[in-house]
């Protein structure tokens, strides 16, 4: 761990940048997001708005058309559109997550033909390492790819997929050498396309209702050799990277639909009257919006000091403590999600357990950051295996 104070100030950009997606946001994508819930359909109207703004992969190195946007700066658009609708926030958060496998081990070839499309907009990632019996042991996983001659032959069933069926692009994680374990996994892009690929139905979920998750099934998937992500046998190495880095993302959606949350809690609590003043004048209420403003605040200053980590890291630094401080922001922050919009629910009473406020619709999908990405309780594995 670095001596010196490592708190990791927005630049005048940053700030800039987030007041334009702010204002998106409220104009273009938060409109739809309680329709988007009820409905679980896909946020089409935000894909349309991030897509038109360059806002839907900002990740993607300038070299193959896209903004080259830092992590912090990643970290920013996927918090505020979070702030409008948890589900549309999975549209830049998983663009990064799919494609990070391609930017951080592919080849220049593979780097050209799958992150130009996505940085245009015309394509969507998703990343496939989950199964039925392989969630937080990834190592245990049974999809399979066979070489044959200049192809590799996929099959297997990926369970948990974000945007799955939606997305145009995958990445893989399958077994090449069941003998070596987690050395003997690699990673391939396999495209939604491809003869043998097909997805289960929608999961009918607690929260993030309008981001489709589904099973992803291989069954006979020849793809041709040139799609193997890195040297063979590399797969999870290169997962585990990747989510050192990604997890900061799901910390940015955290802090995102909490943020919306306390806005709207702190709103109300003037507006409410009993016992004939506005409810924020009682000691009890201010409290409960000090801790939760409090918990926000540490949340924040924690992923963004993570985000300078993981740019630092990507531009080549050692020695970051990346896979401790990624897990940390991820679990922190999504702790402090589900408690800070349980108590905007609380702070809205009866009115906070309906749908006809959005607080309610916050707290479910506040849940889903403790879990995917690795559970909190992984995440305290990880952070103990990797104390700096």
């Amino acid at each position: 761990m670095a001596s010196e104070f490592d708190l990791y100030r927005p630049s005048e950009e940053h700030d800039m940048l987030r007041d334009s997606v702010r204002a998106l946001a409220e104009a273009k994508i938060a409109p739809y997001a309680a329709e988007v819930d009820e409905e679980a359909r896909f946020p089409q109207e935000a894909l349309d708005a991030l897509v038109a703004n360059d806002l839907h992969a900002v990740h993607v190195p300038e070299e193959y058309g896209g903004a080259g946007a830092d992590a912090l700066a990643t970290v920013i658009v996927i918090e505020e559109v979070a702030r409008v609708c948890g589900s549309s926030s999975l549209i830049p958060a998983v663009n990064k997550l799919g494609s990070l496998p391609v930017i951080l081990s592919a080849s220049d070839e593979l780097k050209k033909r799958y992150l130009t499309p996505l940085a245009k907009g015309e394509t969507m990632f998703s990343y496939c390492l989950s199964e039925p019996d392989a969630g937080s042991d990834a190592g245990g996983m049974k999809t399979k790819a066979v070489r044959d001659g200049d192809s590799w032959v996929l099959n297997g069933v990926k369970r948990w997929i974000t945007n799955a069926g939606v997305s145009d692009t995958y990445t893989v994680m399958a077994v090449t050498d069941p003998d070596k374990r987690t050395k003997g996994i690699s990673a391939f892009v396999v495209e939604k396309d491809d003869e043998g690929v097909s997805f289960g139905a929608p999961e009918k979920k607690l929260g993030i209702k309008g981001s489709p998750t589904r099973e992803v099934y291989l069954d006979n998937v020849r793809i041709p050799a040139e799609r193997l992500i890195g040297a063979e046998g590399t797969g999870f190495a290169t997962a585990m990277k990747t989510l050192d880095h990604t997890r900061i993302t799901i910390a940015a959606q955290a802090l995102g639909i909490a943020q919306g949350a306390l806005d709207y809690a702190k709103g109300y609590v003037q507006e409410r009257k009993q016992f004939g003043k506005p409810i924020g004048d009682f000691q009890g209420v201010q409290f409960m919006l000090a801790d939760m403003a409090m918990k926000l605040e540490a949340a924040r200053q924690l992923t963004y000091s993570a985000a300078a980590r993981s740019e630092r890291v990507s531009q080549g630094a050692e020695k970051e403590d990346l896979t401790f401080f990624g897990a940390a922001a991820k679990c922190y922050a999504s702790d402090a999600a589900m408690e800070i919009t349980t108590d905007a629910v609380q702070l809205l009473g009866g009115y906070g357990y309906t749908r006809d406020y959005p607080v309610e619709r916050m707290m479910r999908d506040a849940k889903i950051t403790q879990i995917y990405e690795g559970t909190n309780q992984v995440q305290r594995i990880v952070m103990a295996r990797n104390l700096p």
